[in-house]
């Protein structure tokens, strides 16, 4: 028996990257998953890509999850076409990264409108389908960024803002047998962060080495690295655990 065998994942931002290693890991373990990413044709490519198992199924939907609308339709979709739902990971996420001075009021406002109103919305959609089953587990996506970083002051911001969001779904969700935690990545090997050593002029394997140094373990991250963590924590086994945001990061914000 897989762990989540019988369960209904959704992951957003789910096409690629650290999603994407969040749904197969779920899949692997028994979860019948719903891809959710701006591109729908994207994730319909990446749910038939998953190793599902016996009875699961899946799914790819597109959404915009700043909008109210888009994210009511997509879990709408989700309970129709799955049979329901019980696990949300609020993954979706976007850079507009700028020293504050160059920052627009743009570049401020899609970072915050994917990272924070996203999460937002999705957990507001997903928590009435929770609450009457009396079950669900909430996982949002922070970020190492959120303790600060130059250039980032939207990202930073929308993370940290993750991290007190998580803390009150503690509070407010728990007694209706809900769990909401939060992960907060560090560097991790994804087109993101590929593409983040592009814009600075750099070469990935370079890039990635420099990022391995910053860390005691002396490696970056993977995908796989926080869906092992993402797994525990949308598990029974962490039914005792809420309201936290645990750092996986390989030590970095030890320094």
């Amino acid at each position: 028996m897989g762990r989540f065998d019988g369960r209904i994942a959704v992951i957003t931002g789910a096409a690629r990257g650290i999603g994407f290693g969040t749904a197969t890991r779920f899949a692997e373990e028994g979860a019948s998953v719903a891809i959710i990413d701006l591109d729908e044709t994207a994730a319909a490519e990446a749910a038939a890509r998953l190793p599902l198992t016996d009875g699961a199924k899946a799914v790819g939907i597109g959404a915009d999850v700043s909008d109210g609308g888009s994210v009511d339709a997509a879990v709408a979709r989700v309970v129709e076409e799955l049979g329901g739902i019980h696990i949300l990971v609020n993954n979706a996420g976007i850079t507009r990264d700028n020293l504050l001075f160059k920052m627009s009021e743009d570049d401020w406002d899609l970072v915050m409108g994917v990272h924070l109103k996203g999460a937002f919305l999705m957990t507001k959609a997903a928590q009435k389908h929770f609450v009457a089953q009396k079950y669900g587990k909430i996982l949002n996506l922070s970020s190492v960024s959120a303790l600060g970083n130059r250039g980032q002051a939207n990202y930073s911001a929308a993370k940290m803002g993750v991290q007190g969001f998580t803390r009150t779904l503690g509070i407010e969700l728990g007694p209706f047998g809900i769990n909401a935690n939060a992960i907060a990545p560090g560097f991790i090997a994804t087109e993101m962060t590929d593409a983040t050593a592009a814009r600075l002029k750099m070469d990935v394997d370079e890039f990635r080495a420099l990022n391995a140094e910053a860390n005691p373990v002396r490696r970056v991250g993977f995908p796989e690295d926080i869906a092992a963590a993402a797994a525990f924590l949308c598990s029974d086994e962490a039914s005792y655990i809420t309201g936290q945001t645990l750092y996986v990061d390989g030590g970095a914000k030890l320094g």
